[in-house]
């Protein structure tokens, strides 16, 4: 792979690019993001090294998302013992994606150059395939890697999917990941040799390359002698899920004692969305509106 003309390394654009090696069964994904994880950071203020491992859990749940093809919303959500005690990242077929972090109550700072497991100690990665269609499923995998990369590679490797590696970096500005998957047809595969070279090859990436480069300049200096065929990149942005309808369900869940309680004492209800900080307010009519909605059985068919 030979790219016509050398990118402009600072150009870089929220997307994610596809792509594989020919005569072989080995697929890749690169995902570059800018625009999308600062709108993230922009509505939170967290500690630096929680902003750079909010970027990679981003990237990475925009790779799993385009490598699994999911016609619905695809999280990981992490929870540890450490000082961070929460990490959740959603993404859907249409490019958007949102996060969050939450650090536990009384906890110390973390230290500016704090890693993965001194941030979240143990605990595990949920992982959530929510399709429009049929049934949710979800798959745990315990923090017990050096990485987030590496905790996802387990999940992969220990529910006997298709063999599957990531390599993921943030430095607070921009994030980038790298995935690459074997998979399960071997009559394309011309070369058994290919599985190993290309993971051989992919170790060598650095996180300022992963962060800082183009995606086709990364795969030009990591496989300019493989065969390399790319796609058309898929573009990527920050997007939240939430609506008024969303945050008046998730209410009527606490019961209505408890918003009986919370309009007595304020008047009304007024909350925001954890994701991009949007307020909803509702009156106390609007409560009691609601609550009525809820308790009305569905009609019956006959």
């Amino acid at each position: 792979m030979r790219p016509t003309s050398r990118p402009d390394t600072r150009a870089m654009t929220d997307q994610i690019q596809r792509f594989l090696f020919d005569n072989t069964n080995v697929r890749g994904e690169l995902v570059s993001l800018e625009q999308a994880y600062a709108e993230v950071l922009d509505r939170h203020d967290y500690p630096a090294p929680v902003n750079r491992l909010l970027g990679e859990l981003v990237a990475a749940v925009a790779l799993l998302t385009d490598t699994v093809k999911l016609e619905g919303t695809l999280s990981l959500e992490v929870r540890g013992s450490g000082p961070l005690s929460l990490l959740m990242a959603e993404s859907n077929p249409g490019g958007e994606l949102r996060a969050i972090a939450r650090l536990a109550e009384d906890a110390e700072m973390p230290s500016e150059d704090a890693g993965f497991r001194e941030l979240l100690g143990d605990g595990q990665i949920m992982i959530t395939l929510d399709p429009r269609e049929g049934h949710r499923y979800q798959g745990i995998v315990a923090l017990d890697q050096e990485s987030l990369a590496g905790c996802l590679a387990a999940y992969f490797a220990q529910s006997e999917q298709l063999p599957t590696r990531l390599w993921l970096a943030a430095d607070g500005r921009r994030a980038g990941g790298l995935l690459l998957q074997r998979m399960p047809d071997e009559s394309q595969n011309q070369d058994v040799d290919a599985w190993e070279r290309t993971l051989h090859l992919a170790e060598t990436v650095k996180a300022e390359e992963l962060t800082g480069l183009a995606p086709e300049e990364l795969l030009h200096r990591l496989y300019h002698e493989e065969t390399v065929r790319v796609f058309a990149p898929k573009p990527l942005r920050f997007g939240c899920t939430c609506s008024r309808e969303r945050i008046a369900g998730a209410l009527v869940t606490l019961g209505a004692e408890e918003l009986r309680d919370v309009v007595a004492e304020q008047g009304g209800i007024e909350t925001q969305c954890h994701f991009c900080h949007t307020r909803y307010a509702f009156s106390a009519e609007e409560v009691e509106a609601l609550l009525a909605e809820s308790s009305t059985p569905p009609p019956t068919l006959h």
